[in-house]
């Protein structure tokens, strides 16, 4: 996690650009890059609190066996490819290009999935911090087809609502993420809610001007308020971004999990330990 560079000027604008305060280009773990976790930027951007960005060939789509969760919600996004998807609600299938996977682990559950119907498969995973009226709740997955997610001009919804569009997924708090493919050459503005101090976005490919420089690869993070966020594309470019009401909540966290105590943490800890004895006896975890 570093401040920021310098600005990179394209053209003057009524008023002052929102300024980019955090950037990194996270680490990379083979197929995987995780640019943000709760004990770094998560932490500045909750209720944001990690992010991974994958782009996989094939045989290098590692085969992720079922593993536990509480205290989140995880949100994943294909820009290419599929991937196969089991959790312990029962659910399984296959996710698409464009489509949405939601996993609220609330008190606890276990999910996993692997190598989907295609050869490459380029998305991001988005951890989301509950607060305590849901941390300890019911478990919610769902998986939306591309004709089921919301959208309004290159913008798809995939959790709150931006302009026409919202998404049928319901928050937990009040927050926007969104998808975007934008062409070389076009501009886009993001106004966010008028409560909606936490801002940030993660190019997948290309390159914007925001207008400092954002290429391929990072994550930034910008100054807290609410001013919009002007775009322009200097390539074709693919990109999540993410706007909230600030957590007002600690990040205690687990292996897997984040509450906002200690004995929230217990007891979701306490209960995925009782799903996994489960899964032990029914022989679905090595031992």
């Amino acid at each position: 996690m570093t401040q920021a560079s310098a600005p990179y000027s394209r053209a003057p604008t009524r008023e002052r650009p929102r300024r980019i305060v955090y950037r990194t280009l996270g680490r990379r773990h083979g197929p995987i890059t995780r640019l943000m976790s709760p004990g770094d930027l998560g932490e500045v951007l909750k209720p944001f609190v990690f992010l991974d960005l994958f782009d996989m060939e094939g045989a290098s789509v590692p085969a992720l066996g079922l593993h536990p969760h509480s205290g989140i919600a995880t949100v994943t996004h294909l820009f290419e490819g599929s991937v196969r998807y089991e959790d312990t609600t029962g659910a399984t299938g296959v996710l698409p290009e464009g489509g949405v996977e939601w996993f609220k682990a609330g008190h606890g559950a276990w999910h996993g999935g692997g190598a989907g119907d295609s050869g490459r498969t380029r998305g991001f995973q988005l951890w989301v911090a509950l607060p305590p009226e849901h941390e300890l709740g019911p478990v919610e997955s769902i998986y939306q087809a591309p004709e089921q997610v919301a959208r309004d001009g290159p913008a798809r919804v995939l959790v709150g609502a931006y302009g026409a569009a919202a998404s049928s997924l319901e928050a937990p708090s009040s927050m926007t993420y969104l998808a975007l493919r934008l062409k070389a050459g076009e501009s886009w503005r993001y106004q966010p809610p008028a409560d909606h101090t936490v801002a940030w976005m993660a190019l997948g490919k290309g390159r914007l001007a925001t207008p400092e420089r954002v290429s391929a690869g990072e994550l930034v993070g910008f100054e807290p308020g609410e001013t919009a966020i002007d775009l322009f594309a200097e390539a074709d470019t693919e990109f999540v971004l993410g706007s909230a009401v600030a957590h007002p909540h600690d990040l205690v966290l687990g292996y897997y999990s984040v509450h906002t105590s200690p004995a929230s943490l217990a007891a979701g800890e306490g209960r995925i330990g009782e799903i996994g004895a489960w899964l032990r006896k029914e022989g679905r975890l090595r031992a």
